[in-house]
């Protein structure tokens, strides 16, 4: 890509309609992370198919899922942090500074790589069986995790710098790291599981190997002439005055994830207790579902942060408003669709999809139609949390996460468990509607005052 062509990144950034940039920037992030999670449901359509041992496998599979969901956590840590300050930067234009953080976020990317990945080796047993483990599913959730952890340098790279593809513009690219990948996961999971006879095993040598390619195409673009930014060594040398702010305005998504791991660490605990193997397994397949309905959330706000960051550094305050609006209704939508497919598909998608037992199915349904109630509500709430996260506003944005999965969500779950177990699926709704509330009324305090003092050309 010439010169010219990556200029004209930032002039769309810069002039483009806002509708048609955000359609031409968010379509390509939502099908990326909607394919990204086949990287997950994939692994554990094949897993439950697993003659003989299929439930149990899969099962095993679902405790391993916060250890999966805490190192994507730390990608979103740096990623999360560096991408909108890099792209506040592109829209000052200060490119070099821009370079600055993207080379820092690399160097700290490769250091939290060899520490998680020496910490869950060393440690992977007992992390298991706290995590919910029973004597009947260890072994399958330590034949994957084995071989799953080596792999984290791969998932740190191509999740957490494919962000600053994204952050350039370069949506459709970014997309292609993550189709690349996934495709090559549903390739390769039959022929390692079934074909090779490897199992739960042969599950996670398809997806690290995946993981790797796409891993190399993500350096290959940022290394390349086709980027705006690029990876260049003199950069890559670590600033704590470039790294502390991008730590800063990563905790909020950090937080946001991590909490996510230790709710699935509560829930699968209690439930373990609660109604044993059977509602462990459920939990597990109404995880992974939900996942697939949150993650084009999560493409939209991937999105809508470059047109956000961009012109907020580029003082821009029409653009900002409007860029904040469309991701809202957008948002809306897509939780409204997630409840309609859920208020109808329950059943088939846990009968057939994961082949889940009479038992599982029965506790399974009720409880991903309650989850899904909270769709809508949570859609608000992850865009403003996201936009405060595109304007820099760290502590905003830290304090929405806060609210939803640890202040609220889980001492309502914890109730809901305690004093009516069989409806501990309420508690998402109830936790969702207060953090919507109070995210609204953070966005109606502290962000619109501020857009209109950049609108009158000066700063509040």
């Amino acid at each position: 890509m010439s010169q010219s062509q990556t200029t004209s990144q930032e002039n769309a950034l810069a002039t483009a309609p806002i509708g048609k940039l955000l359609f031409s920037l968010a379509v390509p992030a939502i099908t990326a992370q909607v394919v990204n999670m086949l990287y997950n449901i994939v692994d554990r359509i094949y897993i439950g198919h697993i003659p003989e041992i299929g439930t149990a496998a899969l099962t095993g599979v679902g405790i391993t899922f916060p250890i999966i969901t805490l190192i994507s956590a730390f990608s979103s840590l740096i990623a999360m942090g560096g991408a909108p300050r890099a792209s506040i930067a592109m829209g000052a234009h200060h490119k070099e500074r821009a370079e600055e953080i993207m080379g820092n976020c690399f160097t700290a990317l490769l250091a939290l790589s060899v520490a998680l990945t020496a910490v869950f080796q060393i440690f992977q047993e007992p992390i298991l069986w706290a995590f919910g483990a029973s004597e009947n599913t260890i072994g399958y959730a330590m034949d994957y995790m084995g071989i799953y952890v080596w792999g984290t340098v791969f998932v740190q790279i191509s999740l957490g710098m494919n962000m600053f593809i994204t952050s350039q513009g370069f949506a459709k690219t970014s997309m292609l790291t993550v189709i690349i990948g996934a495709a090559l996961n549903i390739l390769l999971d039959p022929v390692f599981i079934f074909v090779f006879d490897m199992g739960v095993r042969g599950a996670a040598i398809a997806t690290v190997f995946s993981q790797a390619v796409s891993a190399v195409w993500v350096l290959l673009f940022l290394c390349g002439r086709r980027t705006t930014l690029k990876i260049r060594p003199r950069c890559m040398a670590v600033r704590w005055k470039v790294l502390l702010p991008v730590l800063g305005l990563g905790v909020s998504p950090f937080i946001m994830q991590s909490t996510e791991s230790l709710l699935s660490v509560v829930l699968n605990t209690s439930l373990l207790k609660y109604g044993g193997d059977t509602a462990v397994g459920a939990y597990t397949v109404i995880a992974s579902i939900m996942q697939v309905v949150n993650l084009p959330l999560q493409g939209l706000t991937q999105g809508a942060q470059p047109i956000t960051s961009y012109n907020y550094g580029a003082r821009s305050p029409g653009r900002i408003t409007r860029s904040i609006r469309f991701s809202l209704m957008l948002a809306v939508g897509i939780g409204l669709g997630g409840l309609a497919l859920l208020s109808l598909a329950a059943s088939p998608l846990l009968r057939y999809c994961f082949q889940a037992g009479a038992q599982a199915a029965a506790m399974g349904v009720p409880a991903l139609r309650m989850t899904a109630l909270a769709f809508p509500i949570a859609a608000v709430s992850i865009i403003l949390s996201a936009s405060f996260q595109s304007l820099g506003r760290s502590t905003l944005s830290l304090l929405v996460s806060l609210l939803r999965q640890i202040v609220l969500l889980l001492p309502i779950a914890a109730l809901f468990l305690y004093l009516v177990p069989g409806q501990v699926w309420l508690s998402f709704l109830c936790a969702e509607v207060l953090s919507c509330l109070a995210a609204a009324a953070l966005y109606r305090r502290t962000i619109r005052p501020k857009i209109r003092a950049l609108a009158q050309g000066r700063s509040q």
